[in-house]
């Protein structure tokens, strides 16, 4: 039986939840410590299913790892780096994991790993990796679906990215670490994952500036002067803003901890203009509540500092019940709407043109039997489930648990009355809510 979760919503989230670790910082973090041949070990690592693929991958270049569950740690050493092939068997159920190509080649200057295919949300290219990577001095050839580069020396360049691309930024960055000279990188990507891998990779014996600007130089460093380190991942900011929506979108109150509030600033502000209320009680803790039916606004996705595509659908989640009409453009990705016919079942008036999303409030929505079309957009189902009225049954979880880790308890812990089954839906209503 496929497993799903059955949500019964209309109940306001209340309490306090605790964000974990980001997703999309502790990956390439994993991936940067293959550069040192020391013993890193990563607190504050989330349980999700891209944090253990990203492990395998690791794993088979020969590194030893090991993940203790309960001190959300990852330990990494990386002595020995005995394969320099990721397989496409890996790289495929993870876009992410292309990272690790970066490491390899400033470690091992050479590396063979598989092209990561296409992506449901949109294309996302490899070019401007490859061209970052051959200005560096790598010689490219793709071959049977795998990235072939390689180098007797890498030196440093002026490379600009044609967009802010946050993978090539990242995978440019692990590649320059020991290259010589210095490596300057425009128009780079601005957001808080790199300055994360950038004071990783300083830790660690790095000597990266600039990160969280749209120039960053680094001047290449020796192989001994790299060593294992322990760090400390940033909290997750596309999870607190989850929680921030769901608890809005119920019309609750409660405190989210293990929060960077400078993280979430956009999206903040786009809220409190909504008509949610929001406050900074502690330097890490956000008090978020909402009493009265919210008002459409209009929403631009752009590359950080503006706002995170990665939070699109959850925006939409709340248009779709607010006063008036309001407009979402997603101008990073040509297929992140996936989310709207899904919507459309529950009763939401969603009028979508190409890369705009035309949403007009309705009094509610209602509970539906639903499909879980990315991580992302599923994830804002969760969410619109919650606030709906009557049941719903979500599909395709393997979706959502990629960068929730324990959302469905999480969302419990805060009254959420949302249950995991492979059961039908009628015989988990009858158990569960009587």
């Amino acid at each position: 039986m496929t497993e799903k979760f059955i949500i019964k919503g209309g109940t306001p989230l209340k309490g306090e939840v605790c964000v974990g670790g980001a997703k999309n910082s502790v990956l390439k973090l994993m991936a940067a410590a293959i550069l040192a041949k020391g013993e890193t070990k990563i607190y504050n690592v989330p349980d999700l299913t891209d944090v253990e693929i990203m492990l395998n991958v690791i794993a088979q270049l020969g590194t030893k790892t090991a993940y203790d569950k309960e001190e959300k740690s990852i330990t990494i050493n990386a002595a020995d780096i005995t394969d320099i092939t990721a397989k496409y068997e890996l790289v495929s159920k993870m876009r992410a994991s292309f990272i690790v190509l970066g490491a390899l080649v400033a470690r091992c200057k050479e590396a063979i790993v598989a092209l990561p295919g296409g992506c449901a949300i949109g294309e996302r290219r490899v070019d401007f990796h490859i061209k970052g990577l051959e200005a560096l001095g790598a010689k490219i050839k793709i071959e049977n679906g795998y990235v072939h580069a390689k180098a007797s020396k890498l030196t440093g360049a002026d490379i600009y990215l044609d967009i802010p691309s946050v993978g090539a930024t990242e995978n440019l960055m692990l590649a320059s670490i020991m290259a010589e000279g210095s490596t300057r990188i425009q128009n780079a990507a601005q957001e808080p994952e790199i300055i994360d891998l950038a004071n990783f990779l300083n830790t660690m014996g790095a000597d990266v500036i600039g990160a969280g600007t749209s120039e960053i130089i680094i001047n290449g460093v020796k192989q001994e002067d790299l060593r294992g380190i322990e760090y400390t991942t940033i909290p997750d900011r596309i999870e607190a803003g989850t929680f921030m929506t769901a608890i809005i979108a119920t019309k609750g109150k409660a405190l989210i901890q293990n929060v960077l509030p400078a993280h979430l600033t956009f999206y903040t502000d786009k809220l409190l203009k909504m008509g949610a209320n929001i406050k900074l009680v502690e330097p890490n803790i956000l008090e978020v509540s909402c009493r009265s039916r919210l008002n459409s606004i209009n929403f631009v996705t752009q590359p950080y500092p503006g706002f995170p595509t990665d939070l699109q659908s959850m925006a939409m989640v709340l248009l779709t019940t607010a006063n008036g009409v309001g407009i979402i453009t997603e101008s990073l990705y040509e297929n992140r709407f996936m989310q709207v016919p899904e919507l459309r079942r529950m009763g939401a008036d969603i009028h979508q043109d190409r890369n705009h999303a035309i949403i007009k409030g309705v009094k509610k929505l209602t509970g539906a039997s639903l499909c879980a079309p990315d991580l992302r957009a599923g994830a804002s189902l969760v969410v619109a489930a919650l606030m709906a009225e009557g049941t719903s049954s979500i599909e395709n979880l393997n979706h959502i648990d990629r960068g929730y880790e324990n959302f469905e308890n999480k969302l419990k812990l805060l009254g959420g009355k949302i249950e995991r089954t492979d059961s039908s839906p009628e015989v988990i209503r009858n158990e569960t809510y009587i």
